[in-house]
């Protein structure tokens, strides 16, 4: 189900409808006639959950959009969620939006307007998926690094040079830059500063 969008919704012709149009756009559409369903069927996908967005009708019986937004929060599922909502519902969806949602949309809306909304929460999850590799990548090459090699990567991101990292660690600065090229090979970096940069984003170190 990777890269899906899934529309939940009761209504069985609006749904369809939505399926149709994304369909038509080159995307993959999987429909879901309730949260319960919905949420039944995706529960077996994590932790690896893929990229993917949910576009939520805010008023379902007998679990409503609401309910199942926090259940997908409770589950840890990354998903961009979109709520499409009727003109009193706007307040819930609001509030849902400040509690994490992605965006909502009053009905009846523009196609085009939906679709574009869509992509970018696409894009936007392709790219949390993409941020979620690289940290995974770069907290295994740490994991490689022997406890010289940490040492050195440590003076490294200090902006420290080969002779005072040398003079530091009691080796020479030619042991300094042998230390220095396997630290940059396994973190897969040409330079001290995008080493900093990458462990600093992510946290690590």
């Amino acid at each position: 189900m990777s890269a899906a969008i899934h529309i939940v919704d009761d209504d069985a012709d609006f749904r369809d409808g939505l399926a149709w149009l994304f369909d038509s756009r080159g995307h993959q559409a999987i429909t879901w006639s309730g949260g319960d369903s919905f949420l039944d069927g995706i529960r077996g996908q994590a932790p690896d959950w893929g990229h993917a967005v949910v576009l939520l009708d805010i008023r379902m019986e007998p679990l409503s959009g609401l309910s199942t937004f926090e259940a997908l929060k409770a589950l840890a599922c990354p998903w961009p969620t979109l709520f499409l909502t009727g003109h009193g519902d706007v307040s819930m969806a609001v509030t849902a939006v400040k509690n994490g949602a992605w965006d909502f949309l009053e009905k009846p809306f523009q196609n085009n307007v939906l679709v574009d909304k869509v992509e970018q929460a696409l894009a936007a999850a392709a790219a949390r998926v993409d941020e979620t590799q690289e940290a995974a990548r770069l907290r295994q090459a740490l994991a490689s690094l022997s406890p010289r090699e940490l040492e050195v990567l440590d003076e490294l991101i200090q902006g420290h040079y080969n002779k005072t990292i040398a003079d530091h660690l009691d080796i020479t600065p030619r042991t300094v830059e042998f230390h220095r090229a396997n630290i940059f090979e396994k973190m897969a970096v040409t330079s001290a500063v995008e080493l900093a940069h990458k462990l600093g984003r992510f946290g690590l170190r």
